[in-house]
């Protein structure tokens, strides 16, 4: 009986290890392809005031990504900078980019037991979509990539939003170039 406990403890602990995948992002050869443009400057700046500052809290358990989605939606945010993020996360799923050439590709990072404190939060909020990096840290490193579902509180969380005027349609396309 005892050696049955062991063996389902250590399938526990198996299961609820990190995972990575690497995944290449579907693409267009051609696209890929194209040389910088001329035309499209190597810097530009898109200037603009914040509208409101938009400040979210976040209990147990909630999935962080899915909230911030949720509360873009509800409060009608079509542009904003993610100012600020802090609190601490039950567990996690990132990703970062792995490679240097085109097509891009992103290793997925998932760790369905870890608990890590968030250090911060940055990215923007474009056309309504949520493109949030977030940096955290546990007791051995610190570690971060883009925030993927799936990455639930633990204690608390706070994002802070500054609702945006300008256009930042194409702050992450990678085409225009």
């Amino acid at each position: 009986m005892r050696w049955m406990l062991v063996a389902l403890a250590c399938a526990g602990i198996a299961v609820a290890q990190q995972t990575r995948k690497e995944i290449t992002n579907a693409t267009t050869p051609a696209d890929d392809a194209k040389p910088n443009s001329p035309a499209v400057p190597d810097v530009y700046a898109i200037t603009g005031k914040f509208d409101r500052v938009v400040v979210l809290r976040f209990k147990y358990q909630a999935d962080l990504l899915a909230g911030i989605e949720k509360m873009v939606k509800e409060q009608k945010i079509r542009s904003a900078v993610i100012l600020a993020g802090a609190g601490s996360v039950r567990n996690y799923q990132v990703h970062q980019v792995s490679n240097r050439s085109f097509p891009s590709k992103n290793t997925f990072v998932q760790d369905p037991s870890a608990p890590a404190d968030i250090v911060s939060m940055n990215g923007y909020v474009i056309d309504g979509r949520v493109h949030a990096h977030l940096t955290m840290a546990n007791p051995d490193h610190a570690f971060g990539g883009h925030l993927e579902p799936g990455t639930n509180v633990f204690t608390f969380a706070i994002v802070t939003l500054g609702v945006f005027d300008g256009d930042l349609s194409r702050v992450d396309d990678k085409n225009y170039r």
